[in-house]
């Protein structure tokens, strides 16, 4: 009996490790640093309030903020400053799991338009989005990544947006589809778009009726033109996931077809050197604070507000502005 064919854009889309739940600091972190080490890629999704203990009570939180500590401190409503340090906590943790190296001697930074990155690992790409109470980062050494998430009731229009969203190919699909199963397929088609854009650093700039994917609910799907003809030859991987009954997640990944160290401990990866100046930096603030008594206030009285507000929609990766 001959083997059944496996379609191109199905082998793409195992190379993407399903999204890990990440349930606060404990984890499970294996998963993403075996993820990273077998297929170049791992992800992760949380919610706010499974970090709600390590941001309040965590002795440690201004060096795993490092550069985003000002910023923290800075935010006065205590919705925003939560859900800011949540997602950063997230991000680092996410990220010394992958590179076998603790949260606070990673220095996390930003790119013009708010991409988040990791000074001194040029090899490793970051992605971060947000949704109501969902957290979802993802980290790639092949290449770029991007992920999205919206609550998989979110009822997109079909009508008033399928020119601004879908290609002639796409519209077409739809448009024949019942109006459940468009529904569906709308929502995925933007978590898939909103994804591979982030991936480009492009965001919303880039127009959605430019490029195309399959427009089933579910299932593989590869890059595809206006016309719905493939697009790209097996570089890009796309994944749609549900994760908890709630949402969805959608990942795009690029593999730049160099393949990068399987090794990913900080130490292999990170320039010595850079790393022993962050190293001294973080400690050499942190003596500065403590000489000058900065940290006396109690400062999580605030924190612990009413952080479960009605503040809810997709948030760009950058969500809370500059002081």
């Amino acid at each position: 009996m001959e083997a059944e064919a496996v379609r191109p854009e199905a082998e793409a889309a195992r190379r993407i490790t399903p999204p890990v739940h990440a349930t606060g600091p404990a984890g499970p972190w294996h998963e993403v640093r075996e993820g990273l080490a077998r297929r170049g890629n791992a992800s992760v999704f949380t919610t706010w309030g499974e970090w709600l203990p390590a941001a309040l009570a965590d002795p440690v939180l201004r060096p795993l903020l490092g550069r985003d500590w000002p910023r923290y401190r800075q935010t006065a409503d205590p919705v925003l400053r939560y859900r800011f340090v949540a997602s950063r906590l997230a991000v680092k943790y996410t990220a010394a799991a992958a590179l076998g190296t603790s949260p606070a001697q990673l220095d996390l930074a930003y790119k013009v338009g708010g991409r988040p990155y990791l000074r001194g690992f040029d090899q490793i790409d970051l992605s971060l989005t947000h949704t109501d109470d969902l957290i979802a980062v993802g980290i790639s050494r092949t290449g770029r990544i991007g992920i999205d998430t919206e609550p998989v009731d979110r009822r997109l229009s079909f009508e008033l947006l399928q020119d601004q969203v879908c290609t002639p190919a796409e519209r077409d699909t739809l448009a024949a589809l019942p109006e459940a199963e468009q529904t569906a397929g709308m929502l995925r088609l933007w978590t898939l778009k909103e994804a591979y854009t982030k991936a480009l650093g492009q965001g919303l700039r880039l127009d959605f009726s430019s490029f195309g994917f399959a427009t089933g609910s579910s299932g593989d799907t590869g890059l595809l033109a206006p016309d719905g003809t493939p697009a790209a030859h097996g570089e890009w991987a796309f994944g749609t996931y549900p994760v908890l009954g709630r949402y969805l997640v959608s990942i795009a990944c690029h593999d730049t077809g160099l393949d990068t160290s399987r090794d990913t401990a900080a130490a292999t990866m990170l320039d010595e050197g850079f790393m022993a100046t962050v190293s001294g930096l973080i400690g050499a603030e942190d003596r500065a604070e403590d000489r000058t008594g900065s940290r006396a206030g109690n400062w999580t009285g605030s924190l612990a507000g009413d952080w479960t507000g009605s503040r809810v929609g997709s948030w760009a990766e950058n969500p809370v502005p500059e002081p």
